[in-house]
């Protein structure tokens, strides 16, 4: 129900950030100099071969990750932080071997996490009465072959319906090992969403009661949503004129 302000929950935030104000300095955009750099990309579709026929061919872009953020986090954000640290302190792990960083980026609040703690900091944010993030809406895959030794990612969300607020987990794993633990034992919802995202982009979640494939044949080789993957495609006939597989059509490599 809204309030005489029009905004919703018991404290107003509509689970964003209520210190954030719009002004030029947090409106989405470049991040300058700041985060962690992991390629620049040369042109719109990082072309190299004269391919790239978008007229941005001559486009320098610095691809960043945002970097850890400083206290104070503003807004709920600290309180969040400091109920997970000390839930964590409460069970004899220290909060800096679990959370590997926090970032506050563009209004929003991130936890990345180390994989082998990630059950017990999932299961603590949906237990504490202080924190209760007792929805998890599913789990992203995101896959970045310049960041090496974590090039594989799954970010988690998730949702506190008893204090209206929003934040994310994030954790990572390189090709080489790209395990990381089931969260299902801890949100059932997730069954289909790590299904999913091990279909898409490799990604094993260790624990999972049915790790299968859930869009592509069982049999299929890859994971179309990795950057590594090849364009690929089927020739199609149209009155009597065949038009090649996308990938045979330009190269843009």
């Amino acid at each position: 129900m809204s309030d005489a302000n029009g905004t919703n929950g018991a404290n107003g935030s509509n689970g964003v950030n209520p210190e954030k104000d719009l002004s030029a300095s947090n409106l989405p955009g470049q991040r300058g100099q700041g985060g962690e750099e992991i390629r620049v990309q040369r042109g719109m579709f990082g072309a190299n071969n004269g391919g790239d026929t978008s007229g941005y061919g001559g486009l320098v872009r610095s691809v960043r990750l945002p970097g850890p953020a400083s206290r104070p986090y503003g807004g709920w954000f600290d309180e969040v932080a400091d109920e997970l640290e000390g839930a964590l302190e409460e069970q004899g792990l220290l909060p800096d071997n679990a959370i590997e960083k926090t970032v506050v980026d563009r209004g929003e609040i991130t936890f990345h996490i180390e994989r082998e703690h990630m059950v017990r900091v999932a299961r603590t944010l949906r237990d504490d009465p202080a924190l209760r993030f007792e929805l998890c809406t599913g789990v992203s895959g995101v896959h970045y072959p310049n960041d090496k030794g974590r090039e594989l990612h799954a970010v988690y969300h998730l949702r506190s319906i008893t204090h209206n607020r929003l934040i994310r987990l994030e954790v990572s794993a390189p090709d080489s090992d790209p395990h990381v633990p089931s969260l299902v034992s801890v949100y059932p919802t997730n069954d289909w969403h790590e299904r999913e995202t091990y279909d898409f982009y490799g990604i094993v979640f260790d624990g999972h009661p049915a790790l299968t494939r859930i869009m592509m044949p069982d049999d299929w080789q890859g994971h179309p949503q990795r950057k590594d993957y090849p364009l690929g495609g089927i020739p199609v006939e149209y009155k009597g004129a065949q038009i090649p597989a996308p990938d045979q059509r330009r190269s843009y490599s």
